[in-house]
């Protein structure tokens, strides 16, 4: 069944080239795969891939997160508001947020948005 596949994250774009503006000069990633259906880009032991889409930006969920050591998370954050990234915040159940850093016990996240308003979370694991 599918459980044995790799999975890849796709995101829609209504500008391709907008959109590897920000993944790569804004987040830093490099293109593995370039092709005229989107780009490819590896991430840790992962892929996703950013797409031509008319549907670019009307999804209001989380899209992607990145899963981060707990001891790594404050430094990818400082890297993320250094790179001008806004973060988000919302109504979560028992959540506490300070500086747009959510705190759920032991854990912490943050929520941002790509040019389409793709949601995109870091996330501690």
């Amino acid at each position: 069944m599918l459980s044995h596949y790799e999975v890849i994250p796709t995101l829609p774009t209504s500008d391709l080239k907008r959109a590897r503006k920000f993944y790569e000069g804004v987040l830093g990633f490099i293109a593995h795969t370039v092709e005229n259906e989107g780009v490819i880009y590896n991430t840790g032991t992962s892929r996703f891939m950013v797409y031509p889409s008319a549907f670019g930006g009307t999804n209001q969920a989380t899209a992607m997160s990145f899963q981060v050591p707990h001891e790594k998370f404050d430094d990818e954050v400082s890297a993320l508001r250094a790179a001008g990234i806004t973060l988000d915040t919302f109504e979560f159940a028992d959540a506490v947020w300070e500086d747009g850093v959510m705190h759920l016990g032991e854990e912490r996240g943050v929520w941002f948005r790509d040019p389409d308003g793709n949601t995109i979370s870091v996330e501690t694991h």
